[in-house]
């Protein structure tokens, strides 16, 4: 018998690699992670990261909406169509980071409770992440790397089922 990680010559009863240290045998990975596919060691991960994303967005739109309701304090009397405009853009882009911060926090909580609709939602808000740089693009490509590995479809559907 050979070590997996450094080749040296083992006993039959080493439970250690003497050389590198390495587990050998039955305890060479836990039984909770043996029989775990790469989607489902991931998917947690993977669910973190997009809660946080989300978690991100909500600031700048905290921000963006503050501003916009106090913002024609800022604007000179005169310019009546910035006081009009001005505000309500920002509120705008601020309801607008609202809700894909929302939306990234519901995805990241999905993966992580393996709804079903979650998958889909995921690979469509990291097809869009990809345009964000550099963290949206490292998120959008973790994802896809993820959710669309050989057979993860088939293995997602089943831990849906098996979670409700």
């Amino acid at each position: 018998m050979f070590c997996n990680q450094c080749r040296t010559e083992l006993q039959a009863d080493y439970n250690l690699c003497p050389k590198c240290g390495t587990p050998v045998g039955r305890l060479a990975q836990p039984a909770a992670v043996a029989g775990q596919g790469r989607l489902q060691r991931h998917l947690r991960t993977l669910g973190i990261l997009w809660i946080a994303v989300g978690a991100l967005f909500l600031i700048p739109s905290a921000v963006l909406m503050t501003l916009g309701s106090v913002s024609h304090i800022a604007i000179p009397g005169t310019e009546e169509i910035g006081r009009m405009v001005g505000p309500s853009l920002l509120s705008f882009f601020g309801t607008l980071f609202l809700l894909v911060g929302g939306a990234q926090i519901c995805v990241g909580w999905g993966l992580m409770r393996r709804q079903s609709w979650a998958r889909v939602a995921a690979l469509i808000l990291g097809i869009i992440s990809l345009f964000h740089p550099p963290f949206g693009t490292g998120l959008g490509i973790y994802t896809l790397w993820v959710l669309l590995a050989h057979d993860a479809g088939t293995e997602y559907q089943q831990l849906a089922r098996a979670g409700s």
